[in-house]
């Protein structure tokens, strides 16, 4: 899977060269460089308040008032800068997000069991904005080609999530026997710790009214990237509407969503902005521009957090050796 990674990392890295070669790389570099300063200090604020909003929905669906929303807050950040500046999966995003709210005293069992449910109720709200985006696309153009793909992939992703939501709930037996197989060559108590985190998992769940509300909450911040999307595209100095951005942002994560195994996205991202931007007018050097707008400010967002995170880690070593 290691291997697999780096192959897919580097031909997504080339892809991206290729692409940002042949519509030229003046054009693109010209289009990230005229936003200046203010603009992508604005995209940087922007994004912090979506990492809010995100942090709000994981605090409502973990349902425990004692813990800080500026935990949440953290460990939202770590996940995301993780996926995007590091060599990994979102699953290994998923993984540090969890290690970062532990370091801050959340049990690892919240930490976990939240945040998988948090990550399903992001991706109902995932599929309910790509619908969004779609419908957007068909009311456009009621003929296009790749309506039709979409809404077969919408129509997979929700039966997946469905069975996903299955496994969390139902199959207790399944938690068991990996619990077993797995963790058991690391935990003496590994069966006992998969039992506590499918307890913690069915206590989340059947907070039916906080699952709704951080799903919706979701939502909000699925169309806040969006905004974010159309602010890039008027910084870049094209006239788009605020509802042709929800639909080029709604269709580009329903693209990167199959794309999930390439780290960074790398390649697929761009791609996926130059041929849906085509869709909405956009001209393919600034959609290159825009994907390129969108690296540099993850960038100076995850690099620091994971400085931060990773200083974190060290001082609690220190602490655990001192101790012995």
């Amino acid at each position: 899977m290691k291997k697999l990674s780096i192959a897919l990392a580097a031909l997504g890295l080339a892809a991206a060269t290729v692409l940002v070669g042949w519509f030229g790389v003046g054009h693109v570099v010209e289009a990230v460089l005229s936003v200046g300063w203010g603009g992508f200090a604005l995209l940087i604020a922007w994004q912090l308040a979506l990492f809010a909003v995100l942090a709000l929905a994981w605090a409502i669906i973990a349902g425990r008032p004692e813990v800080a929303l500026g935990v949440f807050f953290w460990g939202r950040m770590v996940r995301d800068s993780a996926t995007t500046c590091l060599p990994f999966s979102p699953l290994g995003g998923f993984v540090l997000g969890t290690r970062s709210i532990t370091l801050l005293g959340v049990s690892w069992p919240l930490a976990t069991a939240s945040l998988v449910v948090d990550v399903t109720a992001e991706v109902l709200a995932q599929m309910v904005f790509a619908l969004i985006g779609l419908c957007i696309l068909i009311a456009r153009d009621p003929y296009s080609p790749v309506a039709q793909p979409i809404a077969i992939g919408i129509g997979i992703a929700v039966a997946a999530t469905a069975g996903f939501i299955w496994a969390q709930q139902g199959a207790g037996a399944i938690f068991d026997k990996l619990g077993r197989r797995i963790a058991g060559h690391w935990f003496d108590d590994a069966q006992e710790r998969v039992a506590v985190l499918q307890g913690e998992i069915g206590l989340i769940y059947g907070r039916a009214g906080r699952l709704a509300l951080g799903s919706f909450i979701h939502l909000l911040g699925w169309i806040g990237t969006a905004i974010g999307t159309w602010i890039g595209f008027n910084l870049l100095g094209v006239d788009l509407d605020l509802d042709d951005a929800i639909a080029i942002e709604a269709l580009l994560h329903a693209v990167l969503a199959v794309a999930f195994v390439v780290p960074g996205y790398a390649g697929v991202q761009e791609a996926a902005y130059a041929g849906i931007g085509m869709l909405f007018g956009v001209p393919p050097d600034i959609a290159l521009g825009m994907s390129l707008l969108r690296r540099a400010k993850d960038l100076a967002i995850g690099i620091p957090v994971l400085l931060a995170w990773q200083f974190l880690e060290v001082r609690r070593l220190r602490v655990v050796s001192s101790g012995e």
